[in-house]
């Protein structure tokens, strides 16, 4: 079972409720154009936080197959032998890699970010690998 780091979630709520308050002061300020800008972001970050409280856990593996996020809260189970290819996508970009786990079963392709499992997509991969045969 992959999850979301706890820490993460508080950092996006804290993050909203910080882009609100900006909002609140320059509304009362008068600055329209900074409350355009806060509004938006507190929206974007308390719902990437509501998710991460709501579904913690991204992506987990039992004997069946795996269960896998699916929209904003559901879940979607997928039996191993629908599962066509899991990959570990690198890019290195000014720098840095990125890493990103690919889990392709035909009509879907899931994508999960290292900070979506709390752990590295390779060693996520293996793992699956070694459960999936």
């Amino acid at each position: 079972m992959w999850r979301v780091r706890r820490e993460l979630a508080v950092f996006k709520i804290l993050g909203a409720l910080a882009c609100a308050g900006l909002a609140v002061y320059w509304w009362i300020g008068g600055d329209h154009r900074g409350v355009i800008l806060a509004v938006p972001g507190a929206v974007l970050l308390g719902g990437m936080g509501l998710r991460d409280l709501l579904v913690p856990v991204r992506l987990a593996a039992d004997e069946s197959g795996i269960t896998v996020v699916h929209g904003f809260a559901g879940h979607r189970h997928v039996p191993w032998d629908e599962i066509r290819d899991v990959t570990v996508d690198v890019r290195r970009r000014w720098g840095r890699r990125s890493e990103m786990l690919e889990i392709d079963t035909g009509d879907h392709l899931h994508l999960f970010s290292p900070h979506e499992l709390g752990a590295s997509p390779t060693e996520v991969a293996a793992a699956l690998r070694r459960r999936g045969t």
